[in-house]
């Protein structure tokens, strides 16, 4: 069966976040980086999307609790990069 998204957890959440993550990772290169890694271990491809969004939800939450603007190099490490 193709994989889908599960259908826990607040789905304005998850639609609000979809779009975001897609275009991640084809324009923000540590996204990238990160989302062809987990492809390459294996994950299915919209495992490695949620990943992404779920990357993306810790980062704005952790922007909302500090007080500082997102930056999304903060939330990608820099060795996928150097893999990539």
């Amino acid at each position: 069966k193709p994989g889908r998204l599960s259908k826990a957890g607040n789905a304005y959440l998850r639609s609000a976040l979809f779009m975001p993550a897609m275009a991640a990772i084809r324009h923000e290169p540590r996204a990238k980086a990160f989302y062809e890694a987990l492809v390459a271990r294996g994950k299915k491809k919209i495992q490695a999307l949620c990943a992404v969004m779920r990357k993306y939800l810790t980062g704005l939450w952790a922007c909302i609790k500090t007080g500082k603007p997102f930056d999304a190099s903060a939330l990608f490490s820099d060795q996928h990069i150097a893999k990539a």
